[in-house]
């Protein structure tokens, strides 16, 4: 899979959360917190070997990243 093809998903994922969840404003603990929350997931994924999730799962973790950068940035103050 190209780099433009993963971006393009992840930004796809960080719309799906956007329409799912609206606009998240946490702290960085919270943050960390839905972070460590995802990584629990693509490891589990990773113990049951299956590849599909853990792709799934990462695409995720992306999106939450980028999520935790547009909040962290939006309440800097």
């Amino acid at each position: 899979m190209k780099k433009e093809e993963i971006i393009k998903l992840i930004l796809e994922e960080r719309q799906r959360q956007d329409l799912k969840w609206g606009e998240q404003n946490h702290n960085i603990y919270k943050w960390l917190a839905i972070l460590g929350e995802e990584i629990g997931e693509v490891n589990k994924a990773a113990l049951e070997d299956k590849y599909d999730e853990i792709i799934d799962e990462l695409v995720q973790i992306g999106a939450v990243v980028i999520a935790m950068i547009e909040s962290l940035e939006r309440n800097h103050k």
